[in-house]
């Protein structure tokens, strides 16, 4: 389960707010996974809600997740589509010259205090 090492880096990088700040606490996080990260967003919010109570600082924060759409674009027909539905296959043209535009990232994206 690579969602718990995650929330370690997540833990981690809000530490790092929190000693630059001088914050006591912070409330909540927002993140950003993409839909094809192979991050699964209950996972993550289950590991969150453990692992948050070992840190005085995250003892009351909130895990917010939004998952971003996957696209890719195709380099023939030069067109975007929806990479879960099609896959790697361009469905205008047919073509396998593909790839990822967005939907394996993982972002922290807000950090609310």
């Amino acid at each position: 389960m690579h969602e718990l090492g995650i929330v370690f880096h997540i833990m981690d990088s809000l530490e790092t707010v929190a000693q630059e700040n001088q914050l006591d606490a912070i409330h909540s996080v927002t993140l950003e996974i993409g839909e094809v990260s192979a991050v699964i967003p209950e996972y993550l919010t289950d590991c969150w809600q453990w692992a948050r109570k070992k840190k005085d600082f995250l003892i009351n924060c909130e895990m917010i997740v939004n998952v971003l759409p996957a696209y890719t674009y195709c380099e023939d027909c030069k067109q975007i589509y929806p990479t879960v539905t099609h896959g790697k296959i361009c469905p205008n043209c047919g073509s396998a010259s593909t790839y990822l535009k967005t939907g394996n990232e993982i972002n922290i994206k807000e950090v609310e205090v």
